[in-house]
């Protein structure tokens, strides 16, 4: 690949929107040219203080904890990477609660995403079984939030 200039406005734009959005890599292409913005997860930061030299591969992250309803059919999960909040404003009553019953399109939820809340609306009406997040908890795309029964 042919050497260019590196835009530092573009990297430190990608370095905030990591830091936004709570994500660990980002990577911006435009014909050949490759910017791949990274920040060590708690795994490679501790693997960076055992050793001088990092060579491990990146950590996959998973959709949820181990343990957690993934293939539950009421299982409701995150749309998109952000931070979950339980209710429209802090100290706020939750929108739900374990043993609400809820109704499709009703908001469980709002996650904020680069500044920006968007709610989280019950794919299916049923009753709330479990929250799986809590308040203000940052989220990954395809994490399991809740169950709905």
């Amino acid at each position: 690949m042919a050497s260019f200039d590196i835009d530092g406005d573009l990297v430190r734009k990608l370095a905030d929107l990591l830091r936004e959005t709570g994500l660990s890599e980002i990577e911006f292409a435009e014909g050949e040219k490759r910017i791949r913005v990274t920040r060590p997860t708690a795994a490679q930061t501790v693997a960076v203080q055992a050793a001088p030299v990092l060579t491990a591969a990146p950590v996959a992250a998973a959709a949820a904890p181990a343990g957690k309803p993934v293939s539950h059919p009421g299982a409701v999960t995150s749309p998109m990477v952000g931070t979950a909040y339980l209710a429209a404003e802090p100290g706020g009553t939750p929108f739900v609660r374990p043993g609400d019953v809820v109704k499709a399109g009703q908001t469980i939820m709002i996650i904020e995403a680069m500044k920006v809340m968007n709610p989280i609306k019950a794919p299916r009406g049923g009753t709330v079984a479990e929250v799986l997040v809590s308040d203000a908890q940052p989220v990954e795309f395809g994490e399991v939030l809740l169950i709905i029964e």
